[in-house]
């Protein structure tokens, strides 16, 4: 799409889960392939080309958002040549999994990463700690991360009480601690609301070289769907894609895209304006 929007199909409400991930299966087989991993995760592959985008993503976002039941990651790489890796959380477990460890680590025995030229990993939040997590098996990959966690293990994160359910998971083990795990990523973009207070402590974690901390303000709590709405999020992926995203890129994406968003906005609310009054005068022509 020539205005670099997220493409999507009219949205006409959510199926159920089960409806919902029964047609992901179908479709996915149809791209490529679909896999469940155990019981909680699930992968969808599209082979379209030597450019790799790895998405991670809750179910949830998926099924209910406005993209008619189709991952963000198929959305961002349509009309392009770019194979498709989506990762699936179908709950909220960090992609904790001995069974995702097993996926990922089938994919390094079978050399999967090395039959592409570029490859990018993407996430927000609890995708976001799963991209920079996993990352480390595809040395050299470009990272987007939009407030990522560093790690839930209270022993390193005690300030971060937001994720009581996540407490007893182990977030020492293998693909553990994320700043680590993407010490040999290419870039690596961290954006975070530095307001945020957990979200910054988290960001600060990330200190390797390689990395590029974004601090974006005077947006709202979900900063993924801001930038989907502004229109920036992709050509922030392309930019990373061809290896020319940087910070001075970033922010003009950002302040075009605030600056865009708002227009639009602006535009509308006129049009509900116009609409209203019409409305209005439609109702009192009415009126005996």
């Amino acid at each position: 799409m020539g205005n670099g929007a997220v493409p999507h199909a009219e949205h006409t409400g959510p199926a159920d889960f089960d409806t919902w991930l029964n047609d992901l299966e179908v479709e996915g087989e149809a791209r490529g392939y679909y896999e469940p991993i155990g019981d909680h995760h699930s992968v969808v592959f599209s082979d379209e080309g030597t450019t790799l985008l790895v998405t991670f993503e809750r179910a949830e976002d998926i099924r209910t958002g406005n993209g008619a039941g189709q991952p963000l990651g198929w959305r961002l790489s349509e009309g392009k040549d770019w194979s498709s890796l989506c990762l699936i959380a179908h709950e909220d477990s960090w992609f904790r999994s001995p069974y995702m460890f097993g996926y990922f680590d089938r994919l390094v025995d079978d050399g999967f990463f090395e039959d592409f030229d570029r490859v990018v990993f993407y996430g927000a939040e609890m995708c976001g700690y799963a991209a920079a997590a996993f990352s480390v098996v595809a040395p050299g990959a470009e990272l987007v991360l939009i407030s990522p966690q560093a790690t839930l293990d209270p022993a390193q994160a005690d300030w971060d009480i937001r994720f009581p359910a996540m407490r007893r998971t182990s977030f020492s083990d293998r693909y553990g601690y994320a700043p680590d795990m993407c010490e040999n990523a290419g870039q690596v973009f961290v954006i975070f609301d530095p307001n945020n207070r957990e979200d910054a402590m988290h960001a600060a974690l990330f200190n390797s070289d390689n990395v590029r901390p974004f601090p974006i303000k005077d947006l709202s709590t979900d900063i993924e769907l801001d930038l989907i709405n502004m229109e920036v999020l992709p050509p922030v992926i392309q930019a990373a894609v061809d290896g020319d995203l940087n910070t001075d890129l970033m922010m003009q994406l950002t302040m075009s895209g605030k600056r865009g968003y708002h227009l639009r906005r602006g535009i509308q609310k006129v049009a509900d304006a116009v609409k209203g009054t019409n409305r209005r005068r439609i109702l009192i022509d009415l009126t005996p």
